[in-house]
């Protein structure tokens, strides 16, 4: 029998810490942006780094002894000067070396070269001495300690790791034995057996083994055995390297075998971008492509070698959109970590280059690049779990007007099919998927975009189980309507020949553009706040009322973009029997605003500014005036809609600052504390309709995931402790927000 797949068819930190080759400072930068650290060096070694610095060996290629240095500071080269003991121990002679400290910007020019090449050759360094002024030993000896810099941070983590290993299977051992124990203990009179679960002391001692031999495994991976950890390292920071477990597998990997890996996966992608049937199939009841496994499996028969053991989930879907974006201009985005996890910020909480496997070529130098990442995907709504996977990300140029990008997870599991182990953070496998760009005309791409997932079992929440098991979540038609969003954005967020009628309220490009990017990051922090990312910990209370919500909590110290103080953040998700499009235009129509919104109840609410910012006019931003009889306050909303999903973002802000952003003045630094709501469909097609836009939607659309986000100050003191007061009142605030929706459009309880 055929077995189908359904998819859809439609800081200052240093420069040292921004290098791609820093794989292993990965876990200091994720386990710390919730506590809103700007300074993960520090986080990471738990010290100053030039502390660690100043420890580094200079190699001279000329001595085969170690000479100490500054990593700042290189040996000025002078000749060595002898001195006479003043003891009178003239046969005793000194060496005295004189050192030099860098410039700025010296240094700064050093580390740009570093990043693209760790070991420049002797005509790269004698260009950089002579712009630079420097003797080519002292630009060689700075590269040298700066590799060992990295080195010994990449040891010291791996080290951190065996010692997790080894933490774990003490731990493991341990319960085995108590296991074994309570079996002795409840025993069976008549038989002697044990009467509970558990083992022989050799079914123990077996497992113990296996647990022994993985052990062994990774010390052969990372090349060496355990050593003692650095006395100045403090437990915490190796607690949080270790809580990461870094994906170490694909460092076992010779890199030509990673490339060879990346190659087949470009062909492969390529092969499932442009195929039909049999690999792919409509189908009749939905309209999406179904990938025919079978036939997959014929076509590419390495895949059932690599295929994932324990994994009872595969996802495989393919979409193809027009973007506003030329192809380089949008390959160039893919491979630069910080535009991707722009381009994607709805999807991606986070998004980091490990490493870079090998250099691209050409004028962008991406022609070839392969870089092995990090990224977590989030679902807008904290009830459905994050997705955490490592890739290697490689782009190439297939011909002048095309490119693909294409991602795949590699490990040493790849090589000798063994199991992943428990309790991982890879519960997300990637097969060869990815897009491939071509140019089309006047600056536009046409985007096929191929996703094919391999995932661990795990539990849904009932309101979201048929929008995750089918796909829908995460699956190609998501990516490309959030890349089309995003890439028509930048069109207008660039143009300057806008209509009166696109831009109310604002009379100059610069007060436009400022309260655009206002509204952006307001709606991006919107996204961080509500999502299930390891950036929050989120508890499930129930109301007085039976209403299930999820809360969590934060401290902002250093973000000047949030009020300081402690800040609670209430959320709630429910299904709606109202189509998609009628919820959206709800909210974002400001004459129903004190239908629904609790705090402008009564108030007499107008737009003062619309900025359009997109072809369908309910892509907007407007500022609104909320005029109550003691007050007058201005809410900034920013308003999202593609064919998946829509947003709706709004938070008060001050009226004076918000002037000046209107004026054209940075809006960087004004405080916003947003909240907002997620609508995407419910995944069932044939659902029947209570309440439609329109008499046609009925049998072409389905009811509505809502998902409310309510954040508050509860306290203007970082220090404060929270109460349940606090989290009640905004619980509460939900609560009513809720049923002041239920109200408006008439909906009996859900």
């Amino acid at each position: 029998m055929s077995m189908a797949v359904e998819m859809s068819s439609k800081q200052p930190t240093k420069d040292f810490f921004s290098s791609p080759a820093l794989s292993l400072s990965l876990a200091g930068i994720f386990r710390n942006a919730s506590s809103g650290s700007t300074n993960p060096e520090e986080d990471f070694l738990g010290r100053r780094v030039a502390d660690d610095e100043d420890r580094t060996v200079e190699m001279s290629s000329e001595n085969s002894g170690p000479t100490r240095s500054r990593s700042e500071d290189n040996l000025e080269g002078e000749e060595d000067q002898e001195e006479e003991d003043g003891a009178g121990n003239k046969g005793n002679k000194r060496k005295r070396k004189k050192y030099h400290r860098h410039t700025t910007d010296q240094i700064r020019h050093m580390e740009a070269l570093f990043k693209e090449t760790p070991h420049p050759d002797e005509k790269q360094r004698q260009q950089l001495s002579k712009q630079l002024g420097l003797a080519p030993r002292q630009v060689k000896f700075w590269f040298q300690n700066r590799r060992t810099q990295i080195k010994a941070i990449q040891e010291r983590h791996e080290n951190s790791l065996l010692k997790a290993e080894l933490e774990k299977l003490r731990e493991e051992n341990k319960a085995m034995r108590e296991s074994f124990s309570k079996a002795n203990s409840s025993s069976c009179p008549n038989c002697g057996g044990g009467g509970g679960g558990g083992g022989s002391p050799d079914d123990l001692h077996l497992e113990n083994t296996k647990l022994k031999a993985e052990l062994d495994k990774l010390r052969a991976a990372l090349g060496r055995t355990p050593y003692p950890l650095q006395a100045s390292c403090s437990d915490d920071q190796h607690r949080r390297v270790g809580s990461l477990e870094l994906y170490t597998g694909v460092f076992a990997l010779e890199k030509s075998r990673i490339v060879e890996i990346a190659n087949r996966a470009t062909l492969e992608v390529q092969k499932m971008a442009t195929s039909g049937e049999p690999l792919w199939l409509r189908s009749l009841e939905t309209g999406r492509e179904i990938l025919n496994y079978d036939e997959y499996l014929k076509e590419f028969p390495q895949a059932q070698a690599s295929s994932f053991h324990g994994r009872k989930t595969i996802e495989a879907s393919r979409d193809v959109g027009i973007v506003f974006m030329d192809a380089h201009k949008l390959a160039q985005s893919f491979m630069d970590v910080e535009q991707w996890k722009e381009m994607f910020a709805c999807l991606i909480s986070k998004a980091v280059t490990v490493d870079v496997i090998r250099q691209g070529e050409g004028p962008s130098r991406i022609d070839g690049a392969i870089q092995l990442m990090f990224g977590e995907m989030q679902l807008l709504t904290p009830v459905v779990p994050t997705r955490e996977v490592y890739f290697v990300r490689s782009c190439r140029q297939l011909s002048p007007e095309k490119w693909v990008i294409v991602d795949v997870s590699v490990s040493v599991e790849e090589d000798n099919n063994s199991t992943e182990k428990e309790g991982s953070l890879l519960r997300c496998r990637k097969r060869p998927s990815g897009c491939i760009i071509e140019d089309t005309s006047n600056g536009h791409s046409k985007v096929t975009w191929v996703e094919h997932l391999d995932l661990s079992a795990s539990t849904v929440q009932p309101l979201f189980r048929s929008f995750v098991n089918t796909g829908l979540a995460f699956g190609a038609r998501h990516w490309v309507a959030t890349l089309q969003l995003h890439c028509e954005r930048l069109v207008f967020f660039m143009a300057t020949n806008v209509p009166t009628k696109d831009s109310l309220g604002v009379t100059t490009l610069a007060g436009r553009k400022s309260v655009l990017k206002m509204a952006q990051r307001m709606t991006q922090s919107f996204y961080r706040a509500i999502a299930a990312s390891s950036y929050h910990q989120w508890n499930k209370i129930t109301t007085k009322t039976g209403q299930d919500m999820r809360v969590s909590s934060r401290k902002n110290l250093h973000d000047p973009g949030e009020p300081t103080g402690v800040i609670v953040c209430a959320s709630s998700s429910l299904w709606l029997p109202v189509s998609p499009t009628l919820l959206f235009d709800f909210f974002r129509d400001e004459t129903r605003r004190h239908e629904w919104d609790a705090l402008s109840n009564g108030a007499h609410v107008q737009s003062i500014v619309s900025l359009s910012k997109g072809q369908d006019r309910g892509n907007s931003v407007s500022i609104q005036t909320v005029k109550s009889r003691e007050k007058s306050t201005w809410v900034l909303q920013d308003n999202c809609t593609n064919s998946y999903e829509s947003v709706v973002v709004y938070a008060p802000v001050d009226i004076n600052t918000t002037q000046l952003v209107i004026a054209g003045h940075d809006p960087s630094n004004i405080q916003i504390l947003p909240c907002g709501f997620s609508i995407i469909p419910d995944g069932v097609e044939s659902r029947q309709l209570v309440i439609s836009s329109a008499q046609e939607d009925r049998n072409t659309q389905g009811g509505s995931l809502l998902t409310l986000a309510l954040q508050t100050l509860v306290n203007q003191s970082p220090a404060a402790k929270l109460n349940m007061e606090s989290v009640e009142s905004v619980t509460n605030l939900v609560s009513v927000t809720l049923h002041n929706i239920k109200r408006s459009l008439q909906i009996e309880d859900c």
